[in-house]
């Protein structure tokens, strides 16, 4: 028991230091843009701000797997997602993409991902979205056999990130279920990554995630100029 209490003193303690450098960092950074600085008190306030970020990543000494969520109701989930697809693959490292809706048509990143045969495994396994397939139950078979198959990706330790796009908004219709998708996670290895994107992500996934990242739409130019979706920008 007193063991237990004293690692959880020293963690609590080492949360408080860190959060201490980040509200320092944060502050020199306001208060390096601010007007009417010599160029010596601009370099002073550099030198700390140097300082500080060594101790905040000297301090940062955790590596894990996490868990990502990408929602909100602006534009960029996938293609964030894709950055880091992208990232891992330029390491090395083997990837897994299951779209969960995107299907009835030819994704453009997966012809742009298809450079990397030995790394990458891609599954377009939807059918369009609601409006077009009109039949709720086939749906829900297609969401039910995409996750199936993600799961031999997220059991896999030989994966290092995989990219579950769209499964949010499967999750929203309720054609998987947030318990389900949970207990999912939990089979994860300890040092894979697993991206989830889509709109409306359930407040358990949020909870569960380590990285959760909300899209805000400030504007969009097929609501307010009627710009159709394009190639290169939508698909």
């Amino acid at each position: 028991m007193h063991v237990s209490m004293t690692m959880s003193s020293g963690s609590e303690q080492s949360a408080v230091a860190q959060s201490a450098l980040d509200q320092t960092a944060t502050q020199l950074d306001e208060e390096a843009t601010q007007s009417g600085l010599s160029e010596a008190q601009y370099k002073k306030k550099m030198e700390r701000r140097k300082e500080v970020q060594e101790q905040r990543l000297a301090e940062r000494k955790i590596e894990k797997g996490l868990v990502i969520v990408n929602t909100g109701n602006g534009k960029g989930k996938t293609t964030a997602a894709l950055g880091v697809v992208l990232r891992s693959l330029g390491h090395g490292f083997n990837v897994a993409i299951v779209q969960f809706i995107k299907g009835g048509w030819e994704p453009a990143e997966k012809a742009a991902l298809s450079h990397w045969p030995e790394q990458l495994k891609f599954h377009a396994m939807g059918e369009g979205f609601t409006w077009e397939t009109q039949d709720r139950d086939r749906d829900i078979k297609m969401a039910q056999a995409a996750w199936e198959k993600a799961m031999t990706y997220i059991r896999d330790d030989s994966y290092r990130t995989v990219l579950l796009d769209e499964v949010n908004i499967a999750l929203k219709l309720g054609y998987l279920s947030a318990e389900q998708v949970l207990a999912g996670l939990d089979e994860k290895p300890s040092m894979s990554h697993v991206i989830l994107t889509g709109r409306g992500a359930p407040k358990a996934l949020i909870e569960r995630a380590d990285l959760v990242t909300e899209m805000t739409l400030v504007k969009h130019p097929f609501k307010e100029q009627g710009v159709k979706a394009q190639a290169g920008i939508e698909f």
